[in-house]
């Protein structure tokens, strides 16, 4: 996969047929991956010092987001509503015989493109993003969902990720090994572009270990896939795996364990109340109006003191 970062202003170079055969497979597995369990238990820490409580919770992507539990424990008393985002141009929702469609009172299923507008005060994406070939008209949905003064937590895997396995590649002259990722300030930046207010980016690093080649290649199969538009286009053979399992063994650390590490990208951010921008005749959508009216913002054209 490339090292170099994106900025807002790049599309991301991905295969769209891989890349929704790969949210496909990430749906319709059992469990989501132990390592989005443990970004979505980070997360929800993070929660402790926002004061807002939100009357519903959008889950994006809630499929493989492993947050629908902790979410629930967090706000008991909310509306949770779990969104099919449509990962890569496929339905991420689970499959009809899955035990996870069965949903408890209080939560709802929907498709990223029929949540109502403004019906949530929580948009909630855990490790989703990464596999968005639009990060920025992703988080327009979000912000379209999300009410006045609601509030965004997402996390995503950023270019810090998976650099041993691209340097195994690279070694073997296999090209690259996953598509690229967003750089966390260009991150930010497409927040801004999509309508959020006071964006806040952190990044940590988490070191995933295995004891041998074949455990570390079967949780990097459960965590995704290789949606370069440039990775090898035909099927691999036995022979070519097991020249991959022999490079991945080549990884091992003093402690006898593959290490590779994954760069988690943190974003938080509001939607603000509207500001149209004010020309000799100023149109404002009825919605944006209905929020500046509960916001107590003065409407366009009127002096102070009128509504």
């Amino acid at each position: 996969m490339h090292a170099t970062p994106l900025d807002s202003t790049q599309a991301r170079p991905v295969q769209m047929q891989a890349l929704a055969l790969i949210a496909q497979r990430l749906s319709a597995a059992s469990a989501a991956p132990w390592l989005h369990e443990e970004v979505a238990r980070r997360m929800v820490e993070r929660l402790q010092v926002i004061r807002l409580q939100p009357g519903a919770v959008a889950d994006w992507w809630a499929a493989s987001g492993a947050s629908r539990q902790q979410l629930q424990r967090a706000y008991p008393k909310a509306r949770h509503v779990l969104v099919d985002s449509l990962v890569g141009g496929a339905s991420s929702m689970e499959p009809w015989w899955s035990p996870r469609r069965w949903l408890a009172p209080g939560i709802e299923r929907q498709t990223a493109g029929g949540i109502e507008q403004q019906s949530v005060q929580l948009v909630w994406a855990n490790m989703m993003l990464h596999w968005v070939a639009q990060p920025q008209a992703e988080m327009q949905r979000w912000q379209r969902a999300l009410a006045v003064d609601g509030f965004l937590m997402f996390s995503t895997l950023g270019p810090g990720s998976l650099a041993a396995l691209r340097a195994l590649y690279a070694r073997l002259g296999w090209g690259p090994a996953h598509a690229p990722f967003v750089d966390m300030h260009d991150l930010g930046d497409m927040l801004l572009h999509a309508g959020f207010a006071d964006p806040v980016m952190d990044q940590e690093i988490l070191t995933l270990t295995w004891p041998d080649a074949e455990a570390a290649l079967r949780e990097l199969r459960a965590l995704g896939g290789n949606a370069d538009p440039q990775r090898f286009p035909g099927l691999r053979t036995p022979r070519w795996r097991e020249r991959l399992l022999r490079g991945l063994d080549t990884m091992k650390s003093a402690d006898g364990r593959i290490r590779i590490e994954f760069e988690v990208v943190y974003g938080h951010a509001f939607r603000p109340a509207p500001r149209p921008r004010l020309d000799t005749q100023t149109s404002v959508p009825l919605d944006d109006m209905r929020a500046m009216v509960r916001s107590g913002r003065r409407m366009p054209g009127k002096p102070d003191g009128l509504r």
